[in-house]
C-alpha cells in the first residue's frame, strides 16, 4: 500500500466528501455546450477550438491542446463521457476584466504591430476565437469545481495578460476572469485563491487583484526569468535558477496549507505550469516528471482534503516535441485522478 493511500483512509474519504458538500453552491447553469452529468469520473473541461494556425516554426507549441485529451484517452486515465466542452466566452464576460476598448480592438483586429510583438501573436480571427474558447474553458472548470470539487481544463494559465493589453503569449486572462465571475454568483462575495506555480511570475493576475481583498494572488517562480518587470503579488516567492524537485516540493509545503487556513478561501485556481520542468525550453529550474506529479498531487491533496473545490489549468510548458510536451501537461489531470479516486469525490 502506497503512502498515500495510508494517508487517504475511507474514513477520511467520507470527512473529504463531506466537507466539498457543504462547500459546493447548487450551480444549476454552467457556460458549456456538453454536460456530463452522469459520469461519476473527473470533469475535463476541453474544445476542439482551444487551437488555431499559427506561422510556420512560431514557437508557441499549439498543437499541445488537442494532444493532452488524446494522451488522457489513449493511456485510459479518462473518458470520452468525462470530457465538457465549454462555450466561448462573451465580450461581456470578458469585460469582468479587460477594458472595452481593448477588447474592441482585440476582437476586431485593431491590434498594431508593436502590441502584437508584445503577445508574441500574430492577429488572426483563428486566435481571437481560441482565446475565448479558453477562457470559456477556465470559467466552465470553475463552475464545474463548484458543484463536484475538483476539474481539470487542458488548457488555460494565461497569466500574463493585463485589463488593457496582452503580453508573453497571453490575450485574455482566463484565470482573472474565472476568479472575477465566480467571485459576481454568490450571494456572499467568494473568496479565490490563486495558485500560480508557472515558471513565470503571474504579473497580469497579480496587477488585477492588488486592491482585491477577496482573491490572494500566489506565486512561485523563477526570479530571473520572463516578465522582467515583476508585479506585487500577495504572496512572491522568487527562486533561483536550477532548484529541483526536493527544494521545490518543500517550497511551496511551507506556505500552501498557511495560505489555505489564514485566507480560507472558497475556491482555488490552480495553474499548474509544466515549465518548470528541466527539459523547458524557457524554464531555468529543473524538475523532473516525477517532481511535476509530486507536485501536483501535493497541492491537489492539500487543497480538496480541506474540503476546498479547486480548479486545474495547464499553464506554460515549451517543447518542440509535441507528444513530450503533451504528457507532461497531462501530469495535472493523472494527478487529480488520483485525488479525485483516494477522496472519494
Amino acid at each position: 500500500m502506497t503512502c498515500t493511500k495510508h494517508i487517504f483512509s475511507k474514513r477520511v474519504s467520507i470527512q473529504v466528501g463531506r466537507l466539498l458538500h457543504t462547500a459546493f453552491t447548487s450551480c444549476r447553469s454552467f457556460h458549456t455546450e456538453t454536460v456530463r452529468l452522469e459520469s461519476s469520473g473527473l470533469p475535463i473541461i476541453h474544445h476542439r477550438k482551444y487551437v488555431c494556425d499559427l506561422p510556420p516554426n512560431h514557437r508557441f507549441p499549439m498543437g499541445k491542446f488537442p494532444r493532452v485529451l488524446q494522451c488522457l484517452l489513449r493511456d485510459q486515465v479518462i473518458a470520452e463521457n468525462q470530457v465538457w466542452v465549454p462555450e466561448i466566452a462573451s465580450q461581456e464576460l470578458l469585460s469582468c476584466v479587460h477594458t472595452e476598448e481593448y477588447l474592441n480592438n482585440f476582437i476586431n483586429g485593431k491590434i498594431n504591430e508593436q502590441e502584437q510583438r508584445r503577445t508574441g501573436f500574430p492577429w488572426s480571427e483563428g486566435i481571437v476565437r481560441r482565446c475565448r474558447y479558453e477562457t470559456g474553458g477556465t470559467v466552465l472548470a470553475a463552475e464545474v469545481a463548484l458543484q463536484r470539487g475538483l476539474a481539470c481544463s487542458t488548457a488555460g494559465g494565461t497569466h500574463h495578460a493585463f485589463p488593457s493589453f496582452g503580453s508573453g503569449f497571453c490575450l485574455l486572462n482566463d484565470l482573472a476572469v474565472a476568479a472575477k465571475h465566480l467571485m459576481g454568483t454568490s450571494s456572499s462575495k467568494r473568496k479565490v485563491l490563486i495558485v500560480d506555480l508557472d515558471v513565470h511570475q503571474g504579473d497580469g493576475t497579480a496587477f488585477i487583484f492588488k486592491e482585491e481583498p477577496c482573491v490572494f494572488t500566489f506565486s512561485v517562480h523563477c526570479g530571473k526569468n520572463f516578465p522582467l518587470r515583476k508585479q506585487q503579488s500577495d504572496l512572491d516567492v522568487s527562486l533561483e535558477d536550477g532548484l529541483e524537485d526536493k527544494e521545490y516540493l518543500s517550497t511551496v509545503e511551507t506556505h500552501l496549507p498557511w495560505l489555505l487556513e489564514t485566507f480560507r478561501p472558497d475556491l482555488v485556481l490552480y495553474d499548474a505550469g509544466v515549465d518548470p520542468h528541466r527539459e523547458d525550453e524557457l524554464g531555468r529550474l529543473r524538475l523532473t516528471d516525477q517532481g511535476l506529479y509530486q507536485r501536483d498531487l501535493y497541492v491537489l491533496k492539500t487543497v480538496v482534503s480541506r474540503g476546498i473545490p479547486v480548479a486545474a489549468v495547464i499553464g506554460g510548458g515549451y517543447s518542440r516535441d509535441i507528444n513530450i510536451l503533451a504528457a507532461r501537461h497531462s501530469i495535472v489531470h493523472r494527478a487529480a485522478t488520483q485525488v479525485w479516486r483516494e477522496c472519494g469525490i
